[in-house]
This record gives C-alpha cells, sequence and structure tokens, in this order.
C-alpha cells in the first residue's frame, strides 16, 4: 500500500534491507531473513528479531523507497506482505511517474513532485473508502489494509475501530490487535513465529462484563454459548467496553428477532457507523433518558455553559443540549439541578453585552413572562444562529396547521361528539373478533376527569383536609417562585415536594408537565379527535384483548364500575393501540389508563398513556416486553451490588429480580394501595424509571432481614407482598388510625425519602450503560428460545440427534447472516415476517452454498444443478425462500431414512416441479451413454439364470404386497427427465473407490429401464411418450446390489458439520467478494 512519505537513513538500513530492483529514483527492497535460503548470519538474526516481535511492531517485509543521488535521506513511500503488493506499486511508478522525472533539473525538486504524488494517491483512497469519515483518516487506512490482508473478509465488512491489547489463552498472554468491525470482533497476533486469529460475530456474543483476573483489574470478559476470551491491556478500557456494547447492541436488533425493538435511523445502514457516530448516539440516547425525550429527538448542540437558578441565588455550572424541539440543561452533577424548555415555548433568544462578572450572556423568554440567562457560553453566537433557524421552521410549521383546523372548523359542525361503543356479542361464531354495534349508546369524550364525577368512599377527615391545603400552598409558592410548567426547575427543593405527595388539585396538571405530555398534547391539536374517528368500527386482536381487560381495571373504584369510566378507558386504550400497531395493546397498559383517566381529561390521559408507552419505558410494550426483561436483569444486578450482604445470603438473586416485574410493569399500582402508589406515580413522572428502581431496593432492603433466613421462593414473594400492603399514605393512615394493624403500617413518604437518600447515586447514566449490557443477554435468552421451539417442532418427524439438529441450527443460522452481513440479505428474520413461526429462512443461494457443505454424496460440477432443484421442490409455496424445518427433513431422508425415501427424493428432484420442462443442465458433464441392446440376465443363488424382465416383475409385486402407506402416487418420468436423473447417479460415483463397479451397475439399470419403458410405449396406444413410474425404478435399483450399498452406507454427519462450520466462512466470504467487485 502505499504509505506517507517517511524519511529513513538509507546507509543504516541497508544494514536490515536488501535491494531487489532499482533505477535512478526508486528502490525495491526485501527485509533481510525474509525468503533467504542460504541462511547467513544477519538475516537470521534479522529475521529472528522479526518473528519475536509483535504483530504491532512487525515490519513489512517489502518497501519502495524514494532515493534522491548523492543524498543520505531517502522516502518510504510504498510497502506490502507480498513482492506481488509491491510489484504493482512498482509497474506504477515505472509508467506513471519515471518519464518525467527527467523533467526536473533539481534531484530534491523531483523528490517533492514525488512526495506530493504518492500523498495525492492517498488522498483519493482515502476519500473513496471507509477512512473519509474518520478523525484520522491516514492511519485508519493503514489499519483497514492490515485487517482486510489479515482476515481476508469483503469490503462491506465495516472496520469502526482498532485497539492494541492483549487476549488471554489460558494463562498466557498474547499481544496484538482488536478491529471492531459492525459484524465481528476480529483478534489478530504473532508472536514468537505463531499466528493467531479470532473472529468471533457478535451475534454469538451472549454477555460482556469487566472483571479483575490476577493483579489486571481492567479485563473485557467476552463470553460466547461455545466459551469466553479475556481481553485486557487497554489504554481506555471504558471507552473499549462502551463501542463494544453498542456495536454488539446494533448487531443483534438488526439480526435477531428483537421483539420490536427499534434501531435508530443513523444506524440503520452499517456502512455508516463510526466511532464517531456511536460516541454521537451513546451521548443522544443518555439526553433522551436523561430529560425524557421524545426518542425521535436528534441531538444538536451540546455546550458547556452557567445557569442563573433562583433556588441557589447564584450561576450553576452545567452543559446545555438542544434538540430539534427542546433545549434543555443539567448541573455537573446530575439531579442537582435540571431544566427542559420546549422550543414551542420559546418567544425570543436574545444575546445581552458581555461583562467580567457575567461572559457572553443569553437571555431566553417564554411565553408565561419568564427569562433564563445563561452564561460562558463559549460559541454563543453559533447557539443563537442555530436556535432561531428551529424557532423560524417551528413557527411556521404552528402557522400551517392553525390554518388547517380553521379550514377544517368551517365545514366541521361546532359541537361534534364520537360514538365508541362495543357490542360485546359475537358478529360471527367463525370471527370470534370484537365489532361496534349499530344500536350501541353514544358516549361524548369525557371533558372533565373522572375523579371530578366519582369519588371513592372515604372518611372526611379534618387532618386531611389541613395536609391537602398544606400541599397546595407550598406548591403555589413553588410556582410563584420558579414558574409553572414543563419549564420549571428542577432541583432537590422539588424533588422533596414530590415526595410528599403531589396535591390532589394539582396531580394531573403536574404529571403532564412532569412528563412533558403537554408538550404533546399542544403541538397535536384535535389529533385524538381525529384518531378516534378513524378507528370507529376497527376489530384487532388488541381490541378483543381490551375489552376482555376493560373490567379487571380498578374494579374496585366506583368510576370504572360505571359506563362512563369503561367506555373512556375503551376509547383510550383502542386510540393507542390504533395509533402504535406495533405495540397494539399490552396488559398493564389499562391499569395505568384508569389510574390516569381519574384524574386528567380524557384527551390528556391518551397523551400521558403515549408518553408513558414511547418515551419514559421505551420496549417496555412490545411484543415480548424486551425493555421490561432488561430492567429486570439491570435490577438483579444492581442487588448484588448496592445489597451485597441480602445478595450473599440469598444467592440466588435472580428469584426477587423476577418479582419486581409487576413492579415495573406497573410502576407498583397493582401491589400498593391505591393512595400510595399515587406517590410512587409522583415521583415516576418526576424521576422517570429511576424512581422505580430506587423504590424497588428500598423495598428489598427493608425486608432484607427476613429475606435473608428465607429458603423458599414463594414464601420471599408472600414477605415482599405481605410488606407491600401494610405500605399507607399518611392520609389513610389517618383514616385508619382505630385499625388493630394500624402500628406496624409504613409511611409511603418515609419509604420514597429512604430510597431517594439510600440510592440517589443510581444515575441515569448507569442505569443506560446497564441497560446496554443486559440487552444482549436477555436478546440472546429469547434466541434461545426461538431455537429451542425451532428444534422441538422438527424433533418428532425426523430421526436426528438433538447434537445433530442444534449443530445444523447453528450452521442455517449463520448462512443466513453471512448474507446479511455481505450479501443482499433478502431474507429477514421473524421481525419482518411475523406471521411464520421459522426465524430464519434461505434463499435460493444461501441454499445452494449449505448443501453443498452439507450433503452426503458430492456430486462435482452437478452439485449447483441438484442444489438448485431441492431448492425449487422445497420452496412449495414459491416464495423464494425455504425454512429450517424443511430444510432438515430434506437432510434427515437424506442421512437417516431407509433405501426407498432416499430413492424417492432422488425422484422427486428429477420430475417437476423441481425439473421443469424450459430448465437447463448447467454442469459441464456429458450425458451418459444409454443402450437398449445389451442381453439383461440376472443369475440366481441356486444356479439359474432368469430374465431382468421377469425378476423385474417379481419384485414389483413383493413391493406392492408389502407397502404399508397409500402415499399420493408420483408422477411417470418421462425420457428427457430420465437421462437427467442417470446424469445425477454418474456424478455422485465419481472419485468412488469402486467407480468402475458403479459404473457397470448404472449402465445395467438404465439399460433395463430404457428397454421397460420402450415397450411400454409400443403396448399403450393410447400413450406414445416413452416414461418409467417410481416404482419401476426401485425395483431395478434393488436389483444392483453394488448401488444399494453405496446408498446404504453410512455417511458420518458429524465429520460433514465440523468440516461445514470451518469452511462456511471463508467459502461464502470469498464468493460474496467475487459477486461485488
Amino acid at each position: 500500500m502505499w504509505v506517507n512519505p517517511e524519511a529513513v537513513a538509507l546507509k543504516n538500513a541497508l544494514k536490515l534491507w536488501v535491494t531487489e530492483r532499482s533505477n535512478g529514483h526508486f528502490l525495491l527492497q526485501r527485509r533481510r531473513g525474509h525468503g533467504d535460503s542460504a541462511g547467513r548470519i544477519t538475516g537470521l538474526l534479522v529475521g529472528a528479531l522479526d518473528t519475536v516481535l509483535d504483530s504491532n511492531a512487525r515490519v513489512a517485509p517489502f518497501r519502495i523507497v524514494l532515493h534522491v543521488p548523492e543524498s543520505q535521506l531517502s522516502w518510504v513511500i510504498a510497502s506490502g506482505g507480498t513482492i506481488e503488493e509491491v510489484m504493482k506499486h512498482w509497474k506504477w511508478l515505472d509508467q506513471n511517474l519515471l518519464p518525467y522525472m527527467a523533467v526536473f533539473e533539481n534531484k530534491e525538486d523531483a523528490a517533492i513532485f514525488v512526495q506530493g504524488k504518492v500523498k495525492g494517491l492517498i488522498a483519493e483512497e482515502v476519500l473513496g473508502g471507509q477512512a473519509a469519515h474518520e478523525d484520522d483518516p491516514a492511519r485508519f487506512r493503514e489499519d483497514l489494509v492490515r485487517f482486510e490482508q489479515r482476515f481476508g473478509l469483503p469490503q462491506r465488512e465495516k472496520l469502526v475501530v482498532h485497539y492494541s491489547c492483549c487476549c488471554w489463552k489460558s494463562r498466557v498472554p498474547r499481544q496484538g490487535s482488536l478491529y471492531l468491525t459492525t459484524n465481528h470482533m476480529a483478534f489478530y497476533s504473532f508472536l514468537l513465529g505463531k499466528e493467531v486469529k479470532l473472529l468471533v460475530p457478535w451475534a454469538e456474543v451472549t454477555r460482556l462484563e469487566r472483571v479483575s483476573v490476577g493483579v489486571l483489574t481492567d479485563v473485557i470478559r467476552v463470553h460466547t454459548r461455545r466459551k469466553h476470551r479475556e481481553l485486557s491491556m487497554f489504554m481506555n478500557v471504558e471507552e473499549v467496553m462502551m463501542v463494544m456494547c453498542q456495536l454488539a447492541d446494533i448487531a443483534l436488533r438488526r439480526l435477531l428477532d428483537s421483539g420490536g425493538l427499534t434501531l435508530d435511523q443513523a444506524l440503520q445502514d452499517s456502512t455508516n457507523i463510526t466511532k464517531r457516530v456511536l460516541e454521537e448516539q451513546a451521548l443522544r440516547q443518555y439526553v433522551l433518558s436523561l430529560f425524557g425525550l421524545p426518542r425521535g429527538e436528534q441531538l444538536q448542540e451540546v455546550m458547556s455553559c452557567s445557569l442563573w437558578t433562583p433556588h441557589a441565588r447564584c450561576h450553576t455550572s452545567g452543559t446545555v443540549y438542544t434538540t430539534d424541539g427542546y433545549l434543555c440543561f443539567s448541573s455537573r452533577q446530575e439531579g442537582q439541578c435540571a431544566l427542559i424548555i420546549p422550543l414551542a415555548e420559546i418567544v425570543s433568544v436574545e444575546k445581552a453585552d458581555s461583562t467580567a462578572a457575567l461572559p457572553n450572556p443569553l437571555i431566553i423568554s417564554v411565553r408565561c413572562k419568564r427569562a433564563f440567562q445563561l452564561i460562558e457560553l463559549q460559541q454563543r453566537d453559533t447557539l443563537v444562529e442555530k436556535l432561531r433557524e428551529r424557532l423560524q421552521e417551528l413557527h411556521w410549521r404552528q402557522a400551517v396547521i392553525r390554518g388547517h383546523e380553521q379550514r377544517k372548523k368551517t365545514t366541521v359542525s361546532s359541537t361534534p361528539y364520537y360514538t365508541f361503543c362495543y357490542d360485546t356479542v359475537q358478529s360471527d361464531e367463525e370471527d370470534g373478533s370484537i365489532s361496534i354495534s349499530d344500536k350501541a349508546l353514544r358516549h361524548t369524550v369525557l371533558s372533565n376527569t373522572l375523579l371530578s364525577s366519582f369519588h371513592p368512599s372515604q372518611s372526611d377527615a379534618s387532618g386531611t383536609r389541613n395536609t391537602e391545603q398544606v400541599r397546595e400552598r407550598l406548591w403555589q409558592d413553588h410556582f410563584s417562585e420558579f414558574g409553572r410548567g414543563v419549564h420549571m426547575f428542577r432541583s432537590e427543593k422539588i424533588r422533596t415536594l414530590v415526595s410528599l405527595g403531589l396535591p390532589e388539585s394539582l396531580r394531573g396538571e403536574l404529571w403532564l408537565h412532569f412528563s412533558d405530555a403537554s408538550s404533546s398534547l399542544a403541538a397535536h391539536p384535535n389529533y385524538y379527535a381525529d384518531l378516534l374517528e378513524k378507528c370507529r368500527g376497527e376489530s384487532s386482536v388488541a381490541t378483543e384483548e381490551i375489552e376482555r381487560d376493560l373490567h379487571r381495571s380498578l374494579p374496585e373504584h366506583p368510576a370504572f364500575q360505571s359506563e362512563t369510566g369503561i367506555s373512556a378507558l375503551r376509547r383510550v386504550l383502542t386510540a393507542y393501540a390504533y395509533r402504535n400497531p406495533s405495540i397494539g395493546y399490552c396488559q398493564s397498559m389499562n391499569i395505568l389508563a384508569s389510574v390516569m383517566l381519574l384524574y386528567l381529561r380524557e384527551e390528556e390521559a391518551f397523551w400521558l398513556l403515549v408518553t408513558v408507552c414511547e418515551r419514559m419505558l421505551p420496549d417496555y410494550f412490545n411484543r415480548r416486553v424486551i425493555g421490561a426483561q432488561v430492567d429486570q436483569s439491570v435490577f438483579e444486578e444492581l442487588i448484588r451490588e448496592r445489597l451485597p450482604d441480602l445478595a450473599a445470603a440469598v444467592g440466588d438473586v435472580s428469584p426477587l429480580a423476577s418479582a419486581s416485574l409487576t413492579w415495573f410493569l406497573t410502576l407498583f399500582v397493582s401491589v400498593l394501595p391505591f393512595r400510595s402508589a399515587l406517590c410512587v406515580l409522583d415521583g415516576f413522572f418526576y424521576q422517570g424509571i429511576r424512581a422505580i428502581f430506587q423504590i424497588s431496593l428500598a423495598v428489598l432492603e427493608a425486608n432484607a432481614a427476613e429475606l435473608s433466613g428465607c429458603t423458599d421462593d414463594g414464601y420471599a414473594l408472600i414477605i415482599l407482598s405481605t410488606f407491600l400492603e401494610r405500605v399507607r399514605h399518611e392520609d389513610e393512615s389517618a383514616d385508619h388510625a382505630e385499625d388493630a394493624g394500624a402500628s406496624q403500617h409504613l409511611n409511603i413518604t418515609n419509604l420514597i425519602t429512604d430510597a431517594y437518600e439510600k440510592f440517589s447515586s443510581v444515575s441515569v447514566k448507569q442505569l443506560e450503560q446497564m441497560r446496554c449490557l443486559h440487552r444482549l443477554q436477555v436478546l440472546q435468552a429469547h434466541e434461545d428460545t426461538s431455537k429451542d421451539n425451532a428444534l422441538r417442532l422438527v424433533t418428532p418427524d425426523v430421526s436426528l440427534s438433538q447434537e445433530h439438529l442444534s449443530d445444523l441450527y447453528d450452521l442455517f443460522k449463520t448462512e443466513h447472516f453471512i448474507s446479511l452481513y455481505w450479501g443482499e440479505g433478502v431474507c429477514r428474520s421473524a421481525a419482518a415476517a411475523s406471521s411464520s413461526t421459522e426465524p430464519y429462512f434461505l434463499d435460493g443461494a444461501q441454499f445452494k452454498s449449505l448443501f453443498e457443505l452439507l450433503a452426503p454424496w458430492p456430486c462435482g460440477t452437478h452439485t449447483d444443478t441438484l442444489a438448485q432443484r431441492a431448492f425449487t421442490l422445497l420452496d412449495q409455496d414459491r416464495d423464494q425462500r425455504v425454512s429450517f424445518s424443511e430444510f432438515i427433513h430434506m437432510l434427515d431422508v437424506l442421512y437417516c431414512e431407509e433405501l426407498n425415501e432416499k430413492i424417492r427424493l432422488l425422484y422427486r428432484l428429477h420430475i417437476p416441479p423441481a425439473l421443469s420442462e424450459d430448465s437447463e443442465d448447467s454442469s459441464p458433464l456429458k450425458s451418459p451413454v444409454l443402450s437398449s441392446t445389451r442381453p439383461l440376465y440376472v443369475n440366481l443363488p441356486n444356479g439359474e439364470r432368469k430374465s431382468y424382465g421377469e425378476q423385474l416383475q417379481q419384485m414389483l409385486e413383493d413391493l406392492n404386497s408389502r407397502k404399508k402407506d397409500q402415499e399420493k402416487p408420483l408422477p411417470h418420468m418421462n425420457q428427457r427427465e430420465f437421462i437427467q436423473f442417470c446424469k445425477t447417479l454418474y456424478s455422485m460415483f465419481q472419485g468412488e473407490s469402486s467407480e468402475s463397479e458403479l459404473f457397470q451397475a448404472i449402465g445395467m439399470f438404465t439399460s433395463l429401464l430404457l428397454q421397460i419403458g420402450e415397450a411400454r410405449q409400443h403396448s399403450d396406444a393410447a400413450d406414445e411418450q416413452w416414461t418409467v413410474s417410481f416404482q419401476q425404478i426401485l425395483a431395478s435399483f434393488l436389483t444392483e446390489q453394488v448401488l444399494v450399498n453405496f446408498l446404504e452406507r453410512p455417511v458420518d454427519l458429524s465429520a460433514r458439520i465440523c468440516t461445514a462450520r470451518e469452511r462456511q466462512y471463508q467459502e461464502r466470504a470469498g464468493v460474496l467478494m467475487i459477486q461485488h467487485t
């Protein structure tokens, strides 16, 4: 490859290099000791030195040097690992540069000219290759060339980053290079003359963890299903861990059935993934989680600054983040101070004069006549310009929407109502879907909260009223000082107010502001009403599930004992299922929505449900509730980390983590008394999922003593359930002060305060990092389940062992992935074909590759033709893909079935649809010479001679008498198809030790069948075409013992699988590389 010109002292270099070619300006040199057969002392020493050096310090054995006569300095301009590689550059120099060197009178000018040309060539390669978008293109290009030379993967394999590290094998460290690509983790080492290559697909990585091994404290352990590998000696282990985790997460989301997990648009095309893109995505994900922003928001500017905070009476240093629709601020210490300002609320962005006390100030004014001051903005002008551009675009969109709504009002009645009630009687016995009845009662969308109309029975204690008034007064004071709305300051003071419980009169409003659902509501006027109109009359699986769960939602509350509350809940859930069909409806959504309807208007409750499902709890309510399972895995690790004594006493903490699944899915609403659960919801809408983690840890800590002595998982669940039932709100404690067990009640405020104080170090950043790591384990666990289900489906119908089935499934999946890595990726997983129970499929090219590796009888050049016919035969529904079960059933016949079933399969491969009338045989194998004039006799054991016709007739009668199952008769085979059938048999026998006997037997076999076909053709006047039946072919085959022995000879499937596993990558990668060059 061309290298940036590097000066070398030629005099000293001659001791280590041998000049192979030279002209007036260039030298082609070979490293001493490389390729020497004479074994001189100097060459042996240099060769030994290069052998001992590791892969990072080794020097390329060939190079081209730019030499200026009568000068001690020269420049290395090209290097290579082989003489052929360097000779390409030598010929280019000889043809394109050497003729023009004589033009320069000054030799130094000629050297500068050559150096400029070489740098230009490197720049062209960089701009046209993967290195174009890297921070250091020249260095990345060198790493890319080494990676391609060492592993030989197609150019579509996108290298992301390279690190120098040490890989441990047993207790032996090997220093080398770690290459992280979009699909693989690759390690290369050359030490003491031994070369080591490791290539691990991300799809096989089940877990990544940082561990301590001996004296090494920062070791990354990479787990796969077969083994684990340990990597150490990184300069920045946190960076490496983050990149590896991100790449594995992206690969699993893209390749496996992720149950509805979405992949960011910037990461959809793997060729766009770079280290910088990964860093930006990690920061973006953190910002979205920290502030609870919509998942579609793109991060724009990130700047350090200071914000004037009234509660602190000073400027608080931190970072300002801007996205497409928000301006957010977070203090350096997470949680100390935060601010969220939707751009729709901003009136103006103005620059103020800088002073010594207030450098680069920026004033942001919002609609409620409040202003925020930012200072110490290093790029203030850029930020102001970008914000004004986005504000101008936003105001234009709002004007368009207002005009559209105004036009709608002129054509629509000013007092619309919506009919939305289901008939609970099924309209069709065969179709159990729920449909709308024309006679159903009409219900108007609620404009008030359900709590304003329905009040649960409770005592009207004066103490409760006084406490409520105190809370309201505290919040009114807070509003007057810090503002009211989404853009209120989020500080320790407001967190304390939230922990005391929100006032009933303000709860709905504050939920909307804390979650920012109010912004979505304001940005989409009449969206909910239009959605109800669209989904009216629609029926689906989601509507059936909703109807079943309606009366299970807070059944003890009077609001949901009436048709008014039930109808409102039905409308909200059905509208959301229509809005987001990828989620539809999931259990526990009804519980959350019913609580929201108590404190919010119907449209507000809908948007708050949207915010919870799509922003605050992403991936919780998809097809496999992946998000909730990931958080259970994270919670399990937090138990070990934050409650080590409990973890040590219990041993296996997974039952405790599993018990919390309901806590996370329903946000404690289904396990706590209602008033106490409302306080948890208050904290959730303010802090997000972080609050649920903290409260869950506090619950386990409060019961640590009892749980430590518990030996039964069921009893542990009883302990936790009993504890949660005793957690009461102070108002409830006052109402039930006369209860006998009131003294045992725990105040929910105390529980929440303890959770905040003891587990405040559980940060959003930590949770996001842990989620990324544990998502690998959850997705791989689902993949294992999919594999078990696939094997369970095929096991009863085949004779292959479980070990063979498992290995074949892995080969099948790998073939599917390889095409997605470097091919066109036509066949997608179950995420793209959710209607099928099969997780993976193969197209024609993929099937052909795997068929060639696993076929029991190699057919040489005829294998491609046979593979194509097998694919056509198995593709019964003509969708150009074959499932795992179809593939396995074919292999089971070839390896395990009786002789007649093997011949039946071969027969079917040579008749339609496998062999069509217009199909041509692409194999170069000549058609066999068939003759029907040979004398046909068979020698019987008793010494008698019997004609093949008489013997064949007797065998047909025996076969018919022994036939147990009445299968559908196969169509007859014409002469063209029979010739192709014989051609396949000839190709199967080539290279066999008994090749001559097999060819002689197949000659007898074909001659007999030709005579039978001719006799049938002449005897049957109605059928003038030459044909033979499957029974005739089978009987004729059985007359030749050599052929029978060949097909009944056992083939070692384990050896074929082992060979296929070794060859699959290299051969398939080579084919795809040729196809795309």
